[in-house]
């Protein structure tokens, strides 16, 4: 945003993420956000009081990346997959969708927990308005690299925090924006087969030798990106009366 001295331009609205909804926009793979229902931007709880036995934490994910991310945190909890059915319903945007089976995880795990406070994620990557989910082989895996290459790809991580004891639910959608380098066939064919990065959302592993596939980021949350957003689910954990200080 630029201010000058004789005038000054209106300040843009951010997004719950702190991205410029016209800077997403005009990327032309995240729809405009004021389309978006309410609920797949934000939706909070007021603050419950703080219970006599503390909830139990979970983790609905078995993926070790989600799992370390967590364990910053210094707070004891479990993780349980959440065997959830992930095919996109008909017409269904990337957007909603990660936000639906992140909720989706989170509240299947917690029919099995009542006592606790379950964690559930999911991240699409989206170019152009199409999914880029896990390869699964070799050749999938070149040719998402080769279509993302010199291109700005959404990583959208949908959040979801789900109180079992009452069904609570705080959701969020965090947008991170990637712009790769402009990789060489031989490039990504060296990279792919050093890493395998096959059950990487995007056939890029960031948070190990992937990174240097990337030019630049743009997002609130450096952790989005591995797969868990915990500046968001700080707040949610606040929300519902955890301390994580002791």
């Amino acid at each position: 945003m630029i201010f000058g001295f004789a005038c000054q331009k209106r300040r843009q609205p951010k997004t719950p993420s702190g991205l410029d909804p016209a800077r997403i926009a005009e990327l032309g793979h995240y729809p405009a956000l004021s389309h978006l229902p309410l609920r797949s931007l934000r939706f909070t709880v007021p603050t419950p009081p703080t219970p006599a036995h503390p909830a139990r934490l979970i983790l609905a994910s078995t993926s070790p990346y989600r799992r370390e991310l967590l364990s910053r945190l210094q707070l004891p909890f479990e993780t349980v997959s959440p065997n959830v059915d992930e095919t996109p319903l008909p017409g269904e945007a990337p957007e909603a969708l990660a936000l639906r089976l992140a909720e989706a995880k989170a509240r299947a795990v917690a029919a099995l927990h009542p006592d606790a406070l379950v964690i559930g994620s999911d991240q699409v990557a989206v170019l152009d308005g199409a999914i880029y989910g896990k390869p699964g082989t070799h050749e999938r895996a070149v040719r998402q690299l080769q279509t993302m290459r010199g291109r700005t790809v959404n990583f959208f991580t949908g959040l979801a925090l789900v109180n079992g004891r009452d069904g609570r639910a705080q959701i969020q959608g965090i947008p991170t924006l990637v712009t790769f380098r402009a990789l060489s066939d031989g490039e990504i064919e060296a990279y792919l087969r050093r890493e395998q990065p096959y059950n990487c959302a995007g056939s890029a592993k960031s948070e190990g030798l992937g990174i240097a596939l990337l030019e630049r980021m743009e997002g609130s949350d450096p952790n989005a990106l591995i797969g868990l957003p915990l500046i968001a689910l700080c707040d949610m954990l606040r929300h519902e009366g955890v301390a994580l200080f002791g």
